[in-house]
């Protein structure tokens, strides 16, 4: 298995530490700039560890019991941090008792006595303590009276708006996963374990896996994707393999069935049911329909299909693959065994 950067507490913290502190939900570009204040500027030699500091859950869950779904799951940020140069990320749990720390107990119990910062970044915009009453610029204060350098970074601005975490979860809300990746500057994906269905799917000559994804985790909006597809747990991954995705209820077959993630591998005739499958949805193809009949269904499973070959061709020509004649677009492989779920299409 691939080993990852450690994922700790602050007491289990590799101390002194060098800290970029902030949500990071998405680790988008602007995100990208305060790690790099802390990696590309390594300050006397003073041992710290590169660290990316956060807190768990999310400050408005537990002060105002929001739901904040994530766009990166902690376990998903380690694979994104290591490539940065950062080698760990700690997470502090955040409670009441910690959301009424002022500004300077803050400072010097977490930063300084837990975790014995050296440096840290933050954005500008970044807010602390209780009431969010210390800023960038009060906390600039703090650590020079507690020996710790602070380095603010402006905001990254992009056309009218800056980058942020709200606005890719407002393309992603959209179905625009085409936007959210471009503002993230990587592709947006995520993954679940593959569990066992009714079968239609087959029966419908489309199977399918169905991905019991982590319910914290942020997905797109409903409909139907052309995807990319891996298969396995990390060091025995398999992919990419192109896909059509279907996010969403089932209302030609089964209105009442909740929300779920399905996914058809296009090219391959596999066993999934068991296994981890990571996708990253390329484009939206088309919202969710309900059908006339089954036969209906099916025509457009198929069309959905070819289409999602044809954009997959254009937007991942390193695949290699540009048409359905792998296995035709109008028949699916009988003898898959990865279907898990009801069918490809709602």
């Amino acid at each position: 298995m691939i080993p990852l950067i450690p994922l700790h507490v602050p007491a289990d913290a590799l101390r002194p530490t060098a800290i970029a502190l902030g949500s990071f939900d998405g680790l988008h570009q602007g995100h990208r700039r305060v790690i790099d204040a802390i990696v590309d500027d390594p300050g006397p030699a003073d041992g710290a560890v590169p660290t990316v500091v956060s807190f768990w859950p999310h400050p408005r869950e537990v002060l105002h019991g929001e739901t904040r779904l994530r766009l990166d799951l902690p376990e998903e940020k380690l694979d994104l941090l290591e490539p940065l140069g950062i080698r760990q990320l700690v997470l502090v749990p955040f409670d009441r008792a910690l959301a009424a720390l002022s500004p300077e107990e803050f400072v010097q119990r977490v930063l300084r006595d837990q975790l014995q910062a050296r440096r840290v970044a933050v954005g500008d915009n970044f807010r602390f303590g209780a009431g969010r009453s210390g800023d960038a610029r009060s906390l600039q204060h703090l650590g020079e009276r507690h020996g710790i350098a602070v380095t603010v970074l402006p905001m990254l601005w992009d056309g009218p708006e800056r980058v942020s975490s709200s606005r890719i979860r407002r393309a992603l809300a959209a179905g625009a996963v085409e936007e959210a990746r471009r503002l993230l500057e990587r592709p947006y994906r995520f993954s679940g374990r593959v569990v066992r269905g009714r079968g239609l799917g087959r029966e419908l000559g489309w199977p399918t896996a169905n991905l019991q994804v982590d319910g914290r985790k942020f997905l797109p909006q409903e409909g139907v994707y052309a995807a990319l597809a891996w298969v396995g747990d990390p060091g025995a991954v398999e992919g990419p393999l192109p896909a059509v995705m279907n996010l969403g209820p089932q209302p030609t077959v089964d209105p009442a069935a909740p929300s779920a993630v399905e996914v058809h591998l296009l090219d391959r005739r596999q066993e999934l049911v068991g296994s981890r499958v990571t996708v990253e949805p390329l484009e939206r193809l088309r919202g969710q329909e309900r059908f006339a009949d089954l036969e209906a269904l099916v025509a457009q499973i198929g069309r959905d299909a070819a289409l999602a070959h044809e954009r997959i061709a254009a937007l991942a020509p390193e695949l290699g693959r540009g048409s359905a004649a792998g296995i035709g677009v109008g028949e699916a492989p009988a003898d898959e065994q990865g279907d898990a779920t009801d069918q490809q299409n709602p």
